[in-house]
């Protein structure tokens, strides 16, 4: 009996020793995938490889943003407040410009820089701050064109303001709350074309016209940045934003510079021809008059009766609907044509 123990026992112990052999290296060597299913998936697939994927082609806003950076500029004045009556207080305004010339040709905003200021400097992409010269400024137009002594300066390329449509991109950069957020880039549309916002610039209400509206962020401090189209190419001018609603930002149309920034080069300043006219466009017209409908053109609302447009025959109330050719329909539009001339040029106008 205990012959017959012992050898079941070993027969048992040679059949486990054959079994795990067989498993452990003939089935998986030679019957695992060929002659039996495989148990189990080989290890490798039970493990998750974390692949880390290469860099993202550039978005819109990362290729415009390294494009246009090195040529936004932040801009710091000093302007004197007089107080009570014989005071005088020392007010520092921040804003940002943007360059347009390799030699040192900034845009910026009137409200930025203007006749009055002083000590104006200008912060560069690099590091360096030199001073400003005011060559020429519009508070009208809000516009101001500064003149740094550098060369070889990196340049923000104008586009075409005429060409816009709603729903496109639109990016703006600039110096929001001041010079500790240089160059700060924000995203967004345009919503609106040709706008015109009532505004109080002292005590005197103004009204500026044919605006670029925007739902881009535009931060007091990012007046006189750049507003910029996919491509990089400048738009417009930022200029304002209402602020009792979000994402209503405003830029003054790019063209309307142009002409003047052309002759500011060219001569060193900018005198601008004299129509001799008030002229509302039809958005315009709604601010001013709500009797007077106007469904294209710009309506002469007064004219000085020593000008050229008087001494040409045009009178108020007249509509003009064409400029050297062109449709004016749009102040803008009529200012961009009649800034292409010298005082004594002709202008045919219908």
């Amino acid at each position: 009996m205990q012959h017959n123990f012992n050898r079941i026992l070993a027969i048992a112990i040679i059949s486990s020793f054959i079994t795990s052999l067989v498993f452990v290296y003939v089935a998986p060597n030679f019957l695992w995938g060929k002659i039996i299913p495989i148990p189990y998936p080989p290890e490798t697939s039970l493990k998750k490889e974390i692949i880390i994927p290469k860099k993202e082609t550039p978005t819109v806003a990362e290729a415009v943003a390294k494009k246009a950076m090195p040529a936004v500029v932040g801009i710091t004045t000093l302007e004197f407040e007089r107080k009570y009556y014989f005071l005088e207080r020392a007010v520092e305004g921040v804003g940002s410009g943007f360059i347009v010339h390799p030699d040192g040709y900034i845009i910026t905003n009137n409200h930025v820089v203007n006749e009055n200021s002083k000590n104006v400097k200008v912060y560069l992409g690099n590091g360096s701050v030199l001073p400003g010269k005011v060559l020429w400024t519009d508070a009208i137009l809000d516009l101001t064109i500064l003149k740094i002594d550098a060369k070889n300066l990196p340049v923000i390329e104008l586009g075409n303001s005429d060409n816009l449509s709603v729903g496109q991109t639109a990016i703006a950069i600039g110096n929001p709350l001041g010079l500790r957020f240089q160059r700060t880039v924000t995203m967004g549309i345009i919503s609106a074309l040709n706008r015109s916002l009532p505004i109080t610039e002292g005590s005197r209400p103004k009204i500026m016209e044919d605006l670029i509206q925007t739902d881009a962020s535009i931060n007091p401090g990012n007046s006189g940045g750049p507003l910029m189209d996919s491509q990089g190419y400048a738009i417009g001018i930022n200029t304002a934003k209402v602020t009792t609603a979000e994402g209503l930002g405003f830029a003054i149309p790019i063209n309307i510079v142009k002409p003047i920034l052309k002759k500011v080069v060219k001569t060193g300043t900018f005198k601008p021809p004299y129509l001799g006219i008030v002229g509302y466009d039809r958005e315009i017209a709604s601010y001013i008059a709500a009797d007077v409908y106007i469904y294209e053109g710009i309506y002469v609302a007064d004219i000085d009766p020593t000008g050229p447009a008087y001494k040409s025959g045009i009178r108020k109330g007249y509509i003009i609907l064409e400029a050297d050719g062109k449709p004016v329909n749009t102040m803008t539009a009529l200012k961009c044509i009649v800034y292409e001339k010298n005082p004594g040029d002709r202008i045919k106008v219908k």
